[in-house]
């Protein structure tokens, strides 16, 4: 006989009457009477993690894991390294000259001992060239603040010695910047800022633009060097990277004098700008 739906909710309800009580009456018992439903309080402990055991369960210099002094454990900042860097190696065919651009650096992530050396070269005779010892320190990720000395040295006048403090590293854009202010004896002045973008043409192929601005606060007459902006530099070069630590390279550069400076050089008969054609090394060990 068919039922209908209020016979079908009665007998529900009754089932269920039925069954509640075996239902409570299981969940009620102890739970030493479901061995399978419970994890020994050993494996609990055993499961969790300690905090203090990472790195194979040692921590620098505290903690139940730490490893007897002397410390032997350094993270990579602590450790220190050294490098050079060839920025430009360079011969200039019009002049029948060289140039050279060195860096090098000791020390670690956050604060090293940085040597610059910049010159020129012409037969065989070296005219002038920049020596700087800066103490760097990392001030954000992409840069580090510079201070220290520098001594400038000529043949055609005096030498100088300067305080210098200023800042290197990776601008916004992915350019390269080096910006240093100088204070001398007698209370002279200078700013020095270059900078420097590359493009990658291709893995191995890369064009690199390179600008070059001095400014002095006040004259210089025996250096043949004016007050304000002295002179400026606009370069292009392009270098074939058989690796990071060798790549040659050809280019051009457009130099020019400006104010005293550039009137310091008309005496001279020397001209007020020139372009120069390069060929070079960038290298790096």
């Amino acid at each position: 006989m068919r039922r209908n739906p209020m016979q079908k909710l009665i007998s529900l309800m009754i089932a269920a009457s039925l069954y509640s009580p075996v239902l409570w009456a299981q969940m009620d018992q102890p739970e030493a009477d479901h061995p399978g439903m419970q994890m020994p309080a050993s494996s609990a402990v055993t499961a969790s993690r300690d905090p203090h055991a990472y790195a194979d369960g040692y921590t620098l210099i505290t903690g139940p894991y730490a490893q007897p002094q002397p410390r032997q454990l350094k993270l990579a900042d602590e450790h220190a390294f050294w490098a050079v860097l060839g920025d430009r190696l360079e011969y200039q065919a019009n002049s029948d000259s060289a140039v050279f651009d060195l860096q090098g650096w000791y020390g670690t992530t956050f604060d090293r001992l940085v040597v610059k050396a910049e010159g020129d070269i012409t037969k065989g005779q070296l005219e002038q060239s920049e020596t700087s010892f800066l103490w760097g320190h990392a001030v954000t990720a992409y840069f580090d603040s510079q201070i220290g000395m520098r001594l400038d040295q000529t043949v055609d006048g005096p030498n100088r010695q300067w305080l210098a403090m200023g800042l290197q590293g990776l601008a916004p854009y992915w350019f390269e910047l080096n910006a240093t202010a100088y204070l001398g004896a007698g209370g002279r002045t200078a700013l020095a800022i270059d900078a420097d973008y590359e493009v990658l043409l291709s893995q191995k192929l890369i064009l690199q633009p390179r600008a070059q601005l001095n400014l002095y606060g006040k004259g210089d007459p025996a250096n043949g060097l004016g007050s304000g902006v002295t002179d400026a530099a606009v370069g292009l070069r392009l270098r074939y990277e058989f690796s990071r630590q060798f790549a040659p390279y050809i280019g051009v550069e457009w130099s020019s004098a400006y104010g005293a400076t550039a009137d310091y050089l008309k005496a001279e008969g020397q001209p007020r700008s020139d372009t120069k054609v390069v060929a070079g090394v960038k290298f790096w060990f």
